[in-house]
């Protein structure tokens, strides 16, 4: 039941903010549900990825969707997003952990610091964009961050649409790279179907309470308040896997003794040699 309740305000989150929704998802998965990280990274593709479908509906019948733009962003996104689900195999479920709780950072300090852009409509150019799009992929596969956050300002700058649009064709693009992510995962993780389709329907209602709700809320109250939280959340999962880097630091302190080791008795006389200078 908690985690239904908590499904919904993810929803509630794409709704209110048109994005965030895999920042919270994969920390109430881990913490609040129990789940391994790598199946909570994918599971979070899944989730996120059919509830921004839903929210597109809506900015779809508003015209709020750049299809030239997505249609371009949105392919070269989902074959970054494949790629990076399958170089997940090579790192732990809390290494990948670490790297989204500072990608959590980095969104929280680009909302604090986030500018109104005064936008012109510019000339599409293509080569930044698909760029943008395969490292935003990448990132999407690797540690379940469907990328609203770094696709929408991408958006606004490379090619000067309106928030509004941005937000819509974002919304677009995250479905398709978080769904394409999650089938990356699926030769990996073994599925909980019934649990994840509870998940989702929850997160639906939640996206839809949101989208009433946005009206009602300030935007800019909204942005500091959820910068915060992915600040708090962000040093709280890095303090929970402070183990890594513990060991990673005494792997290092190792190496070095035994270095240092080698190179004292490399130095240190025998009876049968000279000291090497």
């Amino acid at each position: 039941m908690l985690s239904l309740f908590l499904a919904s305000l993810i929803g509630l989150s794409l709704g209110l903010l048109g994005g965030g929704g895999s920042i919270l998802t994969v920390p109430i998965l881990v913490y609040a549900v129990g789940m391994d990280p790598k199946l909570s990274i994918a599971l979070s593709l899944a989730i996120v990825g059919a509830t921004s479908l839903v929210g597109v509906i809506g900015h779809f019948r508003e015209k709020n969707i750049e299809l030239k733009v997505a249609l371009i962003f949105g392919p070269v996104a989902m074959v970054g997003t494949y790629v990076g689900a399958k170089l997940s195999v090579f790192f732990s479920g809390q290494v990948q952990l670490i790297i989204f709780s500072v990608i959590m950072l980095a969104a929280a300090i680009f909302m604090i610091k986030k500018k109104n852009y005064s936008t012109e409509k510019k000339e599409l150019r293509i080569v930044p964009v698909v760029i943008e799009a395969f490292i935003v992929g990448n990132v999407t596969g690797l540690v379940g961050v469907g990328g609203g956050f770094l696709i929408v300002p991408s958006l606004v700058i490379l090619t000067g649409i309106d928030m509004k649009k941005a937000v819509g064709t974002s919304l677009f693009i995250i479905s398709l790279n978080s769904l394409t992510g999650f089938m990356g995962y699926l030769s990996i993780i073994e599925v909980p179907w019934m649990f994840l389709f509870k998940f989702i329907l929850s997160a639906t209602v939640g996206i839809f309470v949101g989208i009433r709700l946005v009206r009602h809320i300030s935007q800019e109250k909204l942005r500091k308040i959820f910068a915060m939280f992915l600040l708090v959340m962000g040093f709280f999962i890095l303090y929970k896997n402070r183990q890594v880097f513990l060991a990673d630091i005494g792997q290092i302190k190792n190496q070095v003794v035994v270095a240092m080791h080698d190179q004292a008795h490399y130095y240190l006389p025998t009876p049968n040699t000279c000291t090497r200078i």
